[in-house]
């Protein structure tokens, strides 16, 4: 892949799209603007998305899904009532609805671009599930997060504010046993430009499988 494929002007015309909506955040800015949004960020990020996880589901031999993630916002439950989300998100989700399959996430805004790899919100059986891995594989968790560069992100529900029973409460993993998320990130630089957005993206993929692998057999 290389610029001439359309990604790397799709994902410049984003984060500055997203710059200034971010400060006129609403509709009488966006309308103006939206053909402009739709035909240089929206359908490009579409097929993006489709084509990021077509490659995922070669290299991990799982089916998975590429979405773009809405402009508009679910303001229904919340105090901000702002109407648009103001960053550019794409996912590969695998079709494997598993709660704890994980997931690849590729997320860009002005001066910051990463992929993210992790599962958002367990609750019942699944953070049941989730506790005895940690407990369980806990020192090994660290060891592929190491190895894939990764550090670990801050998304989803809160998490306690005590390690949970029936687990000791020096547990080498407390910190870990106290989330509901398990997100992973890595921080990309500015050399897509030299391969392109897609190749990029890849290459961090690639970094994460083996941390990936890990997940899926473990968890």
């Amino acid at each position: 892949m290389s610029e001439t494929d359309g990604f790397t002007q799709m994902i410049d015309d984003a984060n500055a799209f997203f710059v200034e909506l971010k400060q006129n955040n609403a509709r009488d800015w966006f309308e103006p603007r939206k053909d402009h949004f739709v035909e240089n960020i929206r359908k490009p990020g579409e097929f993006f998305a489709s084509l990021l996880a077509e490659e995922i589901s070669r290299k991990t031999g799982q089916p998975h899904k590429g979405k773009l993630y809405r402009i508009y916002r679910d303001v229904r439950f919340s105090k901000d009532k702002t109407p648009y989300n103001t960053h550019f998100h794409v996912s590969a989700d695998p079709i494997d609805r598993d709660t704890l399959a994980p997931t690849f996430f590729f997320a860009s805004e002005s001066g910051e671009m990463a992929l993210y790899l992790g599962m958002v919100g367990f609750q019942g059986e699944s953070l049941l599930r989730y506790r005895a891995f940690i407990d369980t594989w806990g020192d090994r968790l660290e060891e592929e997060r190491e190895a894939a560069g990764a550090h670990y992100a801050e998304f989803g529900p809160a998490a306690l504010k005590r390690v949970p029973a029936p687990y000791d409460k020096d547990h080498p993993h407390g910190d870990l046993l106290k989330r509901k998320s398990l997100i992973f990130k890595r921080d990309m630089g500015r050399d897509f430009r030299k391969v392109g957005l897609l190749k990029a993206v890849l290459n961090e993929v690639a970094t994460f499988q083996p941390l990936h692998r890990f997940l899926t057999e473990r968890l």
